[in-house]
């Protein structure tokens, strides 16, 4: 069986298993479903090779799932907090989160033009599977994007509802994949191939484990600024370098989900939420004009207050502020760790019009930081 700290299912090389080494401790997959009841699902669209024919293609795209709760439990909400460092992208069901300190449903991510579908499809398979769910008001998913129209016919509109539900049904716990998959399969990190990426840590707290997992979806920076456990290596691999068929537009993003069984508050996980973009610094990103930096923090603790009842109290508990700090550690550590695993466990992908991007050389990494 595969040490998945060091590789993915499939057999992808991850951040470790080119002895980087990292802070804090990993959970025993390494991945925000470490957290117990999150699971993760994808749909991968990868077709056609040559000139862009809107509509056909070529493709590069896909869905991610995420499932906040078991999912029997997905119409009981999560206590919540969003932040957005860079507005330029889409998170929908923020204002809820804003509003409410709480969401429901799964979370989808894909990309920018399909933004809207991955919203509608979650809530057709809630009624599908969830009927009772939306029987008796609204809902408001929560669905982000990044722009993959540097590899993918991103007007062809390729991802359809049955993606989303493709992407739904397979969500599941333990190990699971990264790099071209889901909804990363077009993106790319400081000019090398990225997309998926995931980490996490345990914290320590007055005798008790907590775990906290970070599922990003990577496409941002810039090649000079690509920094690896204060390492610059971006100044050191001005080559492979990407290739233009078609001149590239700078529209970069990141979204990122963050899980965590901890007992926090909507006030406690927009802070964490918050902590998000120092984990991306780490690794170079400084939130560019063209860079929708958007995430989202959740907490599986006190379902039944999260739940609510009319007419009775809901009690909740909850660390105190006081004692959050090593869960700050833990995001920084896991979102950087994550989003140099997206790098890591990828190839090179030709997308539309031969446009090429190369993934970050594997034996440079095994050179640079062998012990």
């Amino acid at each position: 069986m595969r040490n998945p700290h060091l590789a993915t299912p499939s057999g992808k090389p991850r951040a470790r298993g080119f002895g980087i080494p990292f802070d804090g401790e990993p959970g025993p997959n390494n991945a925000i479903t470490d957290v117990a009841g999150v699971m993760v699902g994808y749909t991968t669209l990868i077709s056609g090779d040559g000139p862009l024919v809107v509509g056909k293609g070529p493709v590069r795209t896909g869905v991610t799932a995420v499932l906040p709760r078991p999912r029997d439990q997905l119409a009981d909400p999560v206590f919540a907090g969003m932040f957005s460092q860079n507005g330029d992208g889409e998170l929908t069901g923020s204002h809820l989160i804003d509003e409410f300190g709480a969401f429901n449903f799964p979370v989808t991510i894909t990309n920018t033009h399909s933004c809207g579908v991955t919203r509608d499809g979650t809530l057709r398979w809630m009624q599908r599977y969830h009927p009772a769910s939306l029987d008796s008001g609204w809902a408001l998913p929560v669905a982000g994007e990044t722009y993959d129209g540097f590899l993918n016919d991103i007007n062809g509109h390729h991802v359809g509802f049955e993606d989303v539900f493709s992407a739904l049904d397979a969500a599941s716990g333990g190990p699971i994949e990264e790099g071209s998959v889901g909804g990363g399969t077009g993106m790319i990190t400081f000019g090398f191939k990225a997309g998926s990426g995931t980490a996490s840590r345990v914290v320590k707290w007055v005798g008790q484990s907590y775990t906290v997992g970070v599922f990003v979806q990577s496409n941002f920076g810039i090649r000079p600024n690509l920094t690896i456990r204060g390492v610059r290596a971006g100044l050191e691999l001005a080559e492979p370098a990407l290739r233009e068929g078609t001149p590239r537009a700078e529209k970069s993003s990141i979204i990122a989900v963050v899980a965590t069984d901890a007992p926090f508050l909507p006030h406690q996980m927009k802070r964490l939420a918050k902590r998000v973009p120092l984990g991306i610094a780490l690794t170079g990103g400084f939130g560019y004009t063209s860079s929708g930096d958007i995430f989202v923090a959740f907490s599986t603790a006190n379902a039944q207050a999260a739940r609510g009842q009319s007419n009775t109290l809901s009690p909740a508990v909850l660390i105190p502020d006081s004692d959050i700090n090593p869960f700050f550690d833990a995001v920084v550590q896991a979102t950087e760790e994550a989003i140099l695993n997206s790098l890591t466990a990828n190839d090179d992908m030709t997308g539309r019009d031969g446009n090429f991007v190369p993934a970050l050389p594997k034996e440079w990494l095994r050179q640079r930081f062998r012990t």
